[in-house]
């Protein structure tokens, strides 16, 4: 990958960490880039069972970086409003690859997840964050609105007065209330946490990868499809698992009262 971005496959866990730890792991082009090139492999690559996003240092993401973008207005303000939508529209697709991909996709926040990295936590289908982490939406202090998709997710997920009220408001979120607010699944002793969200990304690695991506695909359109089209993609879905060679595997070890050994096929 890029000094920006490293990668790590290790006991079928894709590893996704943001380096840029000096400047709190503001987004970059380099990091958008490599999100593009990763999330593509990690999606079609059977060796990654599970992904998990991380920050480097103390802090997941610092959203994006100010200081560049006062670099670039005042260098070449016309190329640098030319080029936003256009950088905007590529983070997206990372977004998109991330929520879409048929496996299992956690963070794990340390210190603060702003901006962008708030859009990452919400796009991840789980995460769990150290207890003095928190999020934010700082676009508001620089005049700006939001972007990564949290428009989308937000509502979704607090609901839309209170998802106005992050947005407008641009306050940190601690980790307890995100908690509380469902933008978190845990909140565990910063010393505990990287160990924590490793243990979860193995042991959903070693889980029925088909199951738990075909599970992710029905809660993702479900508040899109009216009760007849989910019903039908339930029972659809279900007879595709029940070709597959982690079913058999479920069914055999429950027969004979051991473990099951799940391939993700």
């Amino acid at each position: 990958m890029t000094d920006d971005l490293l990668t790590d496959i290790t006991d079928g866990v894709g590893t996704i960490t943001f380096n840029r730890p000096d400047k709190l792991n503001a987004l970059s082009p380099a990091i958008v880039e490599g999100l593009i090139d990763v999330t593509h492999r990690f999606e079609h690559d059977p060796a990654v069972r599970c992904v998990l996003i991380r920050g480097a240092g103390d802090t997941f993401m610092a959203g994006g970086d100010v200081e560049g973008f006062k670099r670039s207005l005042t260098e070449d303000r016309d190329a640098h409003l030319a080029g936003m939508e256009r950088r905007v529209v590529t983070g997206h697709l990372a977004i998109h690859r991330l929520r879409r991909m048929p496996k299992p996709v956690i963070t794990a926040v340390q210190g603060g997840a702003v901006g962008f990295g708030f859009s990452m936590v919400a796009a991840a289908d789980m995460a769990i964050a150290g207890e003095n982490a928190f999020l934010m939406l700082a676009y508001r202090h620089v005049g700006l609105t939001a972007d990564g998709g949290i428009s989308y997710f937000l509502p979704r997920i607090v609901g839309e007065r209170r998802a106005i009220e992050i947005l407008m408001m641009g306050e940190r979120i601690p980790a307890a209330k995100a908690l509380d607010w469902g933008l978190v699944n845990w909140v565990v002793p910063d010393a505990e946490l990287q160990d924590r969200a490793l243990a979860m990304a193995r042991k959903l690695a070693a889980g029925p990868t088909r199951a738990l991506g075909g599970a992710k695909r029905l809660v993702r359109t479900a508040l899109e499809n009216s009760w007849d089209e989910q019903s039908a993609r339930e029972a659809e879905s279900i007879a595709e698992m029940i070709a597959t060679d982690d079913h058999l595997e479920g069914v055999d070890a429950f027969l004979e009262k051991r473990k099951p050994v799940f391939r993700g096929s």
